[in-house]
């Protein structure tokens, strides 16, 4: 079992994220106090800072051993060059940048509201983006821009064809999570390698920071009544107007693409904008949160072998969750806990009368609907639902793609939450796929 392994099985909600904010500093300097523990091998006080569930899953001896043997690896730890935090779904997430004799590396911690050490894995530094191969950077330009209005601006990146136009564009909807302009996890940028491997194909795209990401902290106080409305759709729509007013863009060819959350709501985010020409379902899921949550736990905990107590804790909270998720009781004001961690009612309720297949089958704009065929968070049973949906329907294109994990770069065998940490970029043919649908929308 790999501290990533680890990690990964024990704390799911890290990644179903809503609404973070900067940690205390306390959770900073707890962590330096914890890998110094580690560089001491006082493994039994580290082991005494541990929740049940970490406390299952690595237990001392295990615990001693993948430490020893990285630390052959990379040798002694130097220095710790900084620490940054954020709090997520109830977690604090506090990375230490270190710098062993070897090789750099991140020590990431999550910390529940008690202190405890929930999560605790090793990663390499986020490696710099470099622009993908099929992206021509002579080809076009980029501008800042602020989509929405008070008391939500929100910074947006316009990347723009060179030449007068005017050109069709597209609006990128980010996935679960508080993400930046560019969906960046680990050391990948999936929306960057969208928008300038689009803009070199002549396609204006407008990416810009989530609302949960710039106004993290603000937004700790709306979570009672949180729902995606404001989460996402309102500023897909604002995003689109801003479109709709620039002289270099195509009014009648304005396009949606929605990646995993984004993805799922793209239908819904059309149905409400007649400015919208066609959508883009990158990883969109049809089934109920609850069920994801339980797969994804289940095989979360598969890839650290044979499950054991804290795997079945942890299992038995998911099936929880989703048993809590469909009560028909739940009523405004009440919350669901998502493996202990409080989602407002308005939340549940809002996504249970949202029906993503039926809204889509409404549309009778272009549908584009991508899958990657090794992807472990939505899966083979998301895509089936839009096919089963849109069977018949001749506005409607289904891909999918073998090999390519949840942001459409290339798996690993099994596909893990370590796919993320390694560099990619979202794959050429689904980019070029992307590019030609959109051109190929010619919509008076």
């Amino acid at each position: 079992m790999t501290l990533v392994q680890v990690f990964a099985a024990a704390t799911l909600a890290l990644l179903l994220a809503l609404a973070p904010q900067l940690c205390a500093q306390d959770f900073q300097a707890l962590a330096k106090d914890v890998a110094q523990e580690l560089v001491a091998r006082q493994y039994d006080k580290v082991e005494a800072r541990f929740d049940a569930t970490m406390a299952s899953a690595l237990p001392l001896e295990k615990l001693q051993s993948i430490w020893d043997a990285t630390a052959t690896k990379v040798g002694a730890l130097k220095t710790m060059k900084g620490a940054t935090s954020v709090e997520t779904q109830g977690y604090h997430v506090v990375t230490l940048a270190c710098d062993f004799e070897k090789a750099p590396l991140n020590l990431r911690l999550a910390f529940d509201k008690d202190g405890k050490i929930a999560g605790l894995f090793l990663v390499p530094p986020a490696a710099a983006w470099n622009p993908p191969d099929y992206a021509n950077a002579s080809a076009f330009h980029e501008e800042q821009v602020t989509i929405g209005a008070d008391p939500w601006l929100l910074p947006g990146t316009l990347t723009e064809p060179n030449g007068a136009g005017p050109f069709p564009a597209v609006v990128l909807v980010h996935g679960s999570g508080p993400n930046d302009a560019d969906e960046t996890i680990g050391s990948n940028k999936p929306f960057k390698d969208l928008a300038w491997g689009l803009a070199s194909h002549g396609i204006v795209v407008l990416r810009y920071d989530k609302r949960t990401h710039k106004y993290a902290g603000q937004y700790k106080k709306e979570l009672g009544s949180l729902t995606v409305k404001e989460e996402v759709i309102d500023d897909a729509h604002a995003a689109v107007a801003l479109l709709a007013g620039r002289p270099e863009v195509q009014k009648a060819r304005i396009f949606v693409l929605g990646h995993s959350l984004g993805g799922m709501l793209a239908p819904r985010i059309a149905e409400g904008d007649n400015q919208i020409a066609g959508i883009i379902i990158m990883a969109g899921s049809t089934r109920p949160l609850g069920q994801i949550v339980v797969e994804q736990v289940k095989y979360l905990a598969s890839l650290s072998g044979p499950a054991g107590d804290g795997a079945r804790t942890q299992i038995a909270a998911a099936q929880k969750f989703a048993e809590d998720y469909d009560n028909p009781s739940l009523k405004p004001g009440d919350s669901v806990s998502m493996m202990g961690i409080p989602l407002p009612a308005a939340y549940v309720l809002d996504l249970r009368t949202y029906d993503p297949e039926a809204t889509a089958a409404r549309l009778t704009m272009p549908i584009l609907v991508l899958q990657g065929e090794s992807d472990y968070q939505v899966t083979r049973a998301d895509l089936e639902g839009w096919e089963e949906a849109l069977a018949g329907h001749k506005n409607v294109t289904i891909k999918s793609y073998p090999g390519l994990c949840h942001l459409f770069i290339p798996a690993g065998n099994p596909p893990s939450p370590a796919d993320y940490e390694k560099p990619g970029h979202v794959a050429k043919g689904t980019l070029g796929d992307i590019a030609n649908w959109i051109v190929a929308q010619r919509i008076e």
